[in-house]
């Protein structure tokens, strides 16, 4: 599948760096806090995700939008970044991990920068996480794309501290073992212990009633879908792409940052994670995701699991999942 979307075709920034920011939060016109982002390391000629990443497998094309809003993607080391200015985040990240490569390598300091090849007001910078419950939740998880030579991890892990891959997520929904952290955890023991390549679609679920904090609407809710080769049943080479998908929901956090109740979003439970349909992800964020939806291994999962469920009936119901055991992959 080519790395193509209907509508205006994205647009990929190759501008190198330049300086640093210094922003100043108000609030009814007093300065409260002023924030001063680091300066970004230097990022032109950054390769982003590979497509083939999962060669033999089929290639899994960058997710752009398929209702023709406008994006820019943005290339870093081993993962790509396709921001929607106009909502000053990222409405999708994705990833190649070489569970075979992984380093371990310290966070380095949190030198947290803006992306020198978009404007400052098309990202949501250090001003929006100032002196409030919300972090700076990485989309690509840090110690993901930090895999290959010395010095090529060390640029990987730099690259997922721009701010472009950040979005705001309450502390206790992004520092949690049980939501978004523990899921992570999961992705990448995983493609260790396997020594598995695996390509990881991480983003916000935008709606059109997500609240206004500080000029920008914070998402409700987030997905993350993985891809990855599996035996074939005759035992031949790993060449069978499947796929799993989760959602997780931080909408009673965020009602507790902005003092008030919430617009009105479909629950999901509170602070709770589901293992859901791939194809409902692309429904509800109108992401391209290429042939990750068919290769979703869930509805035949479930009808296994559960024999009054036909394998090629409906779509099965979003699964929560309160712990690893509790996933089907």
């Amino acid at each position: 599948m080519s790395d193509s979307a209907s509508g205006p075709a994205p647009t990929t920034a190759t501008t190198p760096a330049t300086t640093t920011a210094t922003t100043t939060v108000t609030r009814n016109g007093t300065p409260t806090v002023t924030t001063t982002a680091a300066a970004p390391p230097q990022l032109a000629g950054r390769a982003g995700y590979d497509p083939a990443f999962l060669a033999p497998g089929p290639l899994v094309p960058v997710p752009l939008p398929s209702d023709g809003t406008e994006v820019v993607v943005l290339p870093y080391t081993h993962f790509s970044v396709v921001l929607r200015p106009d909502r000053r985040l990222a409405a999708a990240t994705v990833v190649g991990i070489d569970g075979g490569s992984l380093v371990d390598l310290d966070r380095g300091g949190d030198a947290w920068y803006l992306d020198p090849r978009v404007r400052p007001d098309e990202q949501a910078g250090a001003e929006l996480y100032a002196r409030n419950d919300l972090d700076r939740g990485h989309l690509v998880r840090r110690r993901d794309p930090v895999w290959g030579a010395p010095a090529e991890a060390r640029e990987a892990n730099a690259d997922t501290f721009s701010y472009t891959n950040a979005a705001p997520q309450h502390a206790r929904f992004n520092q949690a073992m049980e939501l978004w952290l523990g899921l992570e955890d999961h992705v990448l023991a995983y493609a260790r212990r396997y020594k598995q390549r695996l390509v990881v679609v991480t983003g916000p679920v935008f709606a059109d009633d997500d609240p206004e904090y500080r000029g920008v609407r914070i998402p409700l809710r987030f997905f993350k879908v993985a891809g990855y080769l599996r035996p074939q049943p005759d035992g031949g080479e790993l060449s069978v792409l499947a796929s799993a998908a989760f959602v997780l929901d931080q909408t009673p956090l965020v009602e507790e940052v902005l003092a008030s109740a919430a617009p009105d979003v479909p629950e999901l439970g509170a602070f709770r994670t589901f293992q859901v349909p791939v194809a409902d992800v692309a429904e509800l964020t109108s992401l391209d995701l290429g042939p990750l939806p068919a290769a979703d291994r869930l509805p035949a999962l479930v009808a296994a699991a559960a024999p009054g469920v036909p394998a090629d009936g409906d779509v099965p119901a979003w699964r929560s999942v309160g712990s690893p055991g509790d996933l089907l992959l």
